[in-house]
């Protein structure tokens, strides 16, 4: 199991001013949850070092082997996920960081993202594809968790779709979602889609204008 490495430091003084201060120093606020912890445990940390910690592929699917200096008897370890983070609007650093604690053989839920390779036939015929999704959720221990979920789209003609239930997907790992969402589409031009709706406008109207006909006879007994 791929697995990165990080240290923080319990964080004892809570406060948006001593967050603010902190930040001044490069060092950000952060909680981490989950797993084996009955209360969400306040720490700090360097942004930069977790950015560094992230497999480059993986990212925040990255499975990190946090140590927590300032523990009750010596530094803590536990393994986490980075689950969430807040970042200024504006200068668009790191505010904040959730750092979720897993058990490693336990499964867990994470969002991967999907990956399309081939080129479609449908495109020869001048089709378009259209990504649907473009992360999948799924369900897996940790050190299953897959980079990204390739799709190959080499078949699809005009008028295909390929669905939730079509991936294949790595051992050990399975969809969340329902097995009828579609993911990718491969559609017919614009310019030979619009004719026909504007046919269907067109067959549309016609009752509408027979109802109104049918009205003023009615008016005119």
């Amino acid at each position: 199991m791929e697995v990165g490495k990080l240290t923080v430091t319990r964080r004892t003084d809570i406060g948006k001013g001593e967050s603010r201060r902190l930040r001044k120093t490069g060092m950000v606020p952060g909680v981490c949850y989950g797993s084996g912890l009955e209360t969400p445990l306040p720490v700090l940390l360097n942004p930069k070092e977790l950015a560094a910690s992230l497999d480059p592929v993986k990212r925040q699917n990255t499975v990190i082997e946090v140590t927590v200096n300032g523990e009750t008897g010596g530094n803590a370890t536990l393994m986490a996920l980075l689950w969430d983070y807040q970042s200024h609007p504006i200068k668009r650093e790191v505010t904040h960081v959730d750092l979720l604690a897993i058990d490693p053989e336990k499964a867990v839920e994470v969002e991967v993202p999907i990956e399309l390779t081939g080129k479609a036939a449908g495109l020869v015929d001048g089709g378009q594809l259209h990504m649907v999704r473009h992360d999948l959720a799924v369900r897996c221990r940790p050190a299953d968790i897959p980079g990204k979920i390739l799709v190959d789209v080499t078949a699809m003609h005009i008028g295909d779709a390929i669905h939730v239930s079509d991936l294949t997907l790595p051992a050990g790992v399975e969809a969340t979602l329902s097995e009828r969402l579609t993911v990718v589409t491969c559609s017919a031009p614009e310019a030979d889609v619009a004719p026909a709706a504007e046919g269907g406008e067109a067959a549309a109207a016609a009752p509408a204008s027979t109802d109104a006909k049918s009205e003023k006879k009615e008016e005119g007994k």
